[in-house]
């Protein structure tokens, strides 16, 4: 029996709780028929509007790096690195998504066959998923576990919307991440490499920036930046730089010493040494942030806000 997994329709659909609040005194069939009809074609018409609004750098994505909050936050930042996917050229997405909610010290497979969206159902790729099974490095995610982490679930309608051209042709890899450790993340990162390598595969890496405030235990403040945002713009900025020279050593060191809350930190290694071990065989790839943003402009101790990030990977 065929295992399909559910979205949380809550996490895509602008309109939804408006549309519930609404509602709610009616007809509970017309208010299903109303959710039913509703948010495939709203969520499509916003993510064409966000794509329509970012500018392609000329060079097909071979990754990227976005944020996964919810779309009303972080929607338009991420369309800045979707923008840059080539679904002429893409057959299969790796999805790298950080573990929010369950302990993990390694990475974790779906046990489900297909992930639903709104759009249309999106296969995994059993025969890459056989393969690495094979390698004993990897750890079965419960369905619960996979229907409640939003960190790959937020990227599978982006997916589908910018591969919707090859839609019956396209399988996903959707890989939980775990709370890794330098020397796993180079064993990962050597792993995906052989799949980075090959044109066909586009890997997503999924993560939002700094969480700032005190409802996340962080609030690293220089003050020579001036307002609160403008030193977490500037933190941010740096890790960003390091990410941009792929540097994979920097990048773990940065976090030892800020201890940036950037909460896809892990896949983000995975993916700088997987570009480490390509480049010792003469691979030339280069990455590019593209896109910033803040959920609000902390200005006091009381403020909290999250930070978006967009970027792309091209190969040269």
């Amino acid at each position: 029996m065929m295992s399909r997994r559910r979205p949380h329709p809550h996490h895509f659909v602008l309109h939804w709780q408006v549309i519930w609040k609404k509602g709610a005194g009616g007809s509970q069939i017309a208010l299903l028929n109303l959710l039913l009809l509703l948010p495939g074609a709203q969520l499509n018409a916003q993510l064409e509007n966000w794509l329509a609004q970012a500018q392609p750098t000329g060079r097909p994505a071979r990754a990227i790096i976005a944020p996964h909050a919810g779309y009303t936050y972080c929607g338009s930042c991420a369309a800045h690195a979707y923008k840059q996917v080539d679904p002429s050229i893409t057959r299969r997405v790796f999805i790298l998504g950080p573990s929010h909610h369950a302990p993990l010290s390694r990475c974790a497979l779906s046990t489900a066959d297909i992930y639903r969206t709104p759009l249309y159902d999106l296969r995994i790729d059993q025969k890459i998923y056989g393969e690495l099974w094979k390698t004993g490095m990897f750890e079965r995610m419960t369905i619960q576990i996979d229907e409640d982490e939003h960190s790959i679930e937020m990227h599978l309608p982006y997916t589908a919307k910018t591969m919707e051209s090859q839609k019956d042709e396209l399988t996903i890899v959707p890989v939980l991440v775990g709370a890794l450790s330098d020397s796993k993340e180079q064993m990962y990162g050597e792993l995906f490499s052989k799949y980075l390598a090959d044109p066909l595969n586009l890997f997503v890496i999924s993560s939002d920036f700094c969480h700032w405030g005190q409802r996340f235990r962080y609030t690293h403040y220089d003050e020579s930046q001036g307002e609160i945002y403008r030193s977490i713009q500037h933190l941010d900025k740096m890790g960003m730089d390091i990410i941009e020279q792929l540097d994979a050593v920097s990048f773990n060191n940065y976090l030892k010493k800020y201890h940036n809350t950037i909460c896809g930190r892990h896949p983000i290694g995975v993916l700088l040494n997987a570009v480490a071990e390509l480049r010792k065989s003469g691979m030339n790839m280069a990455f590019s942030f593209l896109n910033y943003a803040q959920s609000s402009q902390c200005k006091n101790w009381e403020d909290s806000s999250v930070s978006y990030a967009a970027g792309t990977l091209m190969v040269h």
